[in-house]
């Protein structure tokens, strides 16, 4: 039986797109305070971000799939920011993360974070799987920025590649 059907991207091509989506960021009128990544597929894109958006960046860890990569029953907090309140109340926030697969992760860290008074939460995302999402963004929620709509495959990210020159070679090839 064959796996899954897979995607593969090169950090050249993860570049481009956070560039693209920074110019979809700053053309919208929406001007985030800082940066929430959503670990630990949120990381690497939002100091990629940085480079365009020079905010201050905090981090959370949310974990909903297993060690197999099959979702648990619902979300929870393994990291969470330090003196929420203080950082979060009355600020524009853009909250980032890899990949909007479900929406569940990204429902629960959005409603985490609306408990503390923001001024206004945008989402972005390098990818959004164009498929039925078991999650919703809340109607707070002003806007949602999606580097590309792709198809519902396994994305193969190169930060998670133990070699670097065949996750070249196989981008270059699909």
């Amino acid at each position: 039986m064959a796996g899954p059907e897979k995607i593969y991207f090169t950090y050249n091509d993860i570049h481009e797109t956070i560039k693209k989506m920074a110019a979809q960021i700053d053309s919208s009128g929406y001007e985030p305070e800082l940066m929430v990544a959503i670990g630990t597929g949120g990381f690497i894109p939002a100091r990629m971000l940085k480079t365009f958006i020079n905010k201050p960046i905090y981090t959370v860890g949310i974990s909903y799939y297993d060690m197999e990569n099959k979702p648990k029953d619902s979300p929870q907090k393994i990291q969470w920011i330090d003196e929420v309140e203080k950082k979060l109340q009355g600020k524009k926030i853009l909250l980032i993360d890899e990949v909007d697969d479900s929406r569940v992760t990204l429902e629960y860290c959005l409603r985490e974070l609306l408990k503390h008074g923001p001024a206004g939460i945008a989402v972005a995302v390098l990818h959004n799987k164009q498929k039925e999402k078991k999650g919703m963004i809340p109607e707070e929620i002003t806007h949602y920025f999606a580097g590309i709509d792709l198809a519902d495959k396994w994305i193969c990210y190169p930060w998670d590649a133990f070699d670097i020159k065949q996750q070249d070679r196989l981008a270059a090839e699909q």
